[in-house]
């Protein structure tokens, strides 16, 4: 499969499915179990903020369907 660079998309799910490019950002999944009760994330326009809070919803939410294989190629199958 290619890689294409997707510029624009905001759905983590879309842009896999679209066998988009993406820089693998999942480790701030792990950050968030482990660090404080508050996480504040500034950053400038156009840097990932919603497809990072998509990624994070679809690696939290409950659903009937198995996202898991989201992550199958994610560094955050690393950790248990």
């Amino acid at each position: 499969m290619t890689l294409k660079f997707r510029l624009g998309t905001d759905n983590f799910k879309k842009l896999l499915d679209e066998g988009g490019y993406f820089v693998d950002k999942t480790l701030l999944i792990k950050e968030i179990i482990d660090g404080n009760d508050v996480t504040l994330i500034p950053r400038p326009r156009r840097f990932g903020k919603i497809l990072n809070m998509t990624m994070l919803r679809y690696f939290f939410e409950r659903s009937e369907e198995n996202r898991a294989c989201l992550f199958d190629s994610c560094a955050i199958t690393d950790y248990p």
